[in-house]
């Protein structure tokens, strides 16, 4: 039975969502799909469907992390991602909703020089929203980088909070361990079971998170299954049991997952972290000409082909409810202009 009470009101958060994201049939892809979908149906949470900053994953992470920010009376928040990064756009966007200064170290993760890829999409919102961005260029050193800069705050008097990238850390990982519990509340309401939750998996944050709520409530954590887009299997799967007892001893839960317990495919990785698949463009454009909604190129694409694959081998058993987490991202689309 799942966990009495609510286990994350010990932990400091502020509020960067109104509401419970939706969760949606996507009756119009089953359409497209025939035959295909061997009677499974599949349904989206909404996780683009919040007004903060464009919205996204990133935000359900970021009400902890700025929590503990608060708590710990810092003043600015540095955070670390890619050049396209969604976390580093919804950490300015959410800095300047607190009132917080924002720093922005991106590094170069993805080898795109163009001039879209470089100064659209989210980077185009990073400045927007106000935050101070530091481009670094290929090889710097961007641990030295962050701990020169928390040096020259701190000697004007300014207190710095560091969100590593993606804002993976246990705490950063609460979001998802929380969003579980509102899964499971809409899955009653709707009187659906989820067979399977489908989910892109990058800094692992996200699907640490689902997993380490998926314990609490004493579920079985094969049911939430990711495709890895930053690395591969092998790596994303130490990284990701790593961030689950983490989390779950900061919740106060012993350590209980192994890596045979994660489910977990790289089959849709293609040539490495935010490089286009065919895969991938393929299934942006599926959902956006049956269901008029958008997944950004680095993540949700490659996570929804994931899904359409798994469909059609038959890792997704014929007749199950299967729940996609659309994570958001939609800036990125503009970046990577060229793929479509």
């Amino acid at each position: 039975m799942p966990t009495s009470g609510n286990p994350f009101d010990i932990f400091p958060r502020v509020t960067l969502m109104e509401h419970a994201t939706p969760i949606e049939r996507l009756f119009r892809i089953e359409d497209a799909l025939g035959a295909d979908l061997r009677g499974t149906r599949i349904w989206a949470k909404r996780d683009d469907h919040m007004t903060l900053g464009g919205g996204g994953n990133k935000l359900r992470k970021l009400e902890f992390l700025l929590g503990q920010a608060t708590n710990e009376n810092c003043d600015t928040i540095i955070a670390v991602g890619g050049v396209q990064s969604n976390f580093a756009r919804l950490a300015a966007a959410a800095s300047a909703r607190r009132g917080l200064s924002c720093e922005l170290v991106l590094t170069q993760m993805v080898p795109n020089n163009s001039e879209a890829y470089q100064r659209s999409g989210n980077v185009m919102l990073d400045e927007l929203f106000g935050a101070t961005v530091h481009a670094l260029p290929e090889g710097a050193n961007t641990i030295e980088f962050i701990e020169k800069r928390v040096a020259e705050l701190a000697a004007i008097k300014r207190k710095a909070f560091v969100a590593t990238l993606g804002g993976s850390t246990p705490v950063g990982c609460l979001g998802y361990a929380r969003c579980a519990f509102e899964i499971h509340r809409q899955s009653r309401d709707l009187g659906v079971e989820f067979d399977l939750t489908i989910l892109p998996n990058g800094s692992g944050g996200t699907h640490a998170g689902l997993l380490a709520g998926a314990i609490l409530l004493d579920q079985d954590p094969k049911s939430v299954r990711a495709h890895s887009v930053l690395g591969n299997a092998e790596k994303a799967i130490a990284d990701t049991v790593s961030k689950v007892n983490a989390t779950l001893e900061l919740l106060h839960r012993p350590a209980a997952l192994t890596a045979n317990e994660v489910n977990l495919s790289d089959a849709h990785f293609g040539d490495g972290y935010g490089i286009p698949t065919r895969a991938m463009v393929d299934a942006v454009r599926l959902m956006a000409r049956q269901e008029g909604l958008l997944l950004d190129p680095v993540y949700g694409g490659k996570a929804f082909a994931g899904l359409l694959t798994d469909i059609k081998s038959g890792i997704v058993s014929p007749g199950s409810n299967v729940l996609f987490l659309m994570t958001g991202g939609t800036p990125g689309l503009f970046a990577y202009r060229d793929a479509f």
